[in-house]
């Protein structure tokens, strides 16, 4: 049976869905076609139909989850309050706890950057893309001058999740996350103040 393109796309969204989910619960080393393809609801051989390697699909999916995150920062309020908004909520014993849901970043970023090139490029353009966003919210009138202090307090993020989500003292890491939350708040202060000593006089 022949299916049309609408459905061939439905289709093959789904399976960038499902691995999505699933190279963050099990990594990408971890997650066989198999297993993508099942979480998918579909066979081993429909998998030909919509990518050309597993390593076609990782970079279907890594682009996807950061779009899907650029989605999840563009519903937070505007300016400065939205950029702490996303980080409270990046930083939360919810997203903590929630890996399937959560941040690419905090749960394949040593394997992407073991990944081909594709795999890299397509994270990168993600990355840089919501880096560019939180940027516009801090520095709205320069975004370019707050870019390199944002990806530094975004990098700050990924590693206390992935911290938090690897401590067995379960209080430890709540503290950790608590702490995250404050370092990065005084980063994006200091950028603020930065930005603001650098605004012409009116």
């Amino acid at each position: 049976m022949r299916y049309g393109r609408e459905h061939k796309q439905v289709t093959r969204r789904r399976i960038i869905e499902a691995a999505g989910r699933r190279f963050k619960t099990d990594g990408i080393d971890g997650s066989g076609i198999a297993a993508l393809m099942a979480d998918a609801g579909l066979t081993n051989g429909a998998f030909y139909a919509h990518f050309d390697s597993k390593d076609d699909l990782v970079v279907a999916a890594v682009a996807d989850q950061l779009r899907e995150q650029r989605e999840g920062l563009s519903a937070a309020a505007p300016g400065p309050a939205g950029a702490e908004q996303f980080l409270r909520e990046y930083l939360s014993i919810r997203h903590r706890d929630s890996p399937e849901d959560g941040c690419p970043s905090a749960a394949l970023l040593d394997e992407i950057a073991r990944s081909a090139d594709a795999a890299r490029r397509a994270y990168t353009d993600g990355v840089l893309a919501v880096i560019d966003d939180v940027a516009a919210r801090v520095a709205p009138d320069d975004p370019q001058s707050a870019r390199v202090r944002s990806l530094t307090i975004y990098a700050l993020m990924v590693g206390t999740l992935q911290l938090s989500r690897a401590l067995v003292d379960q209080q430890l890491a709540d503290v950790v996350l608590e702490q995250g939350i404050q370092s990065a708040l005084t980063l994006l202060d200091a950028e603020g103040r930065a930005i603001g000593r650098a605004s012409p006089p009116t």
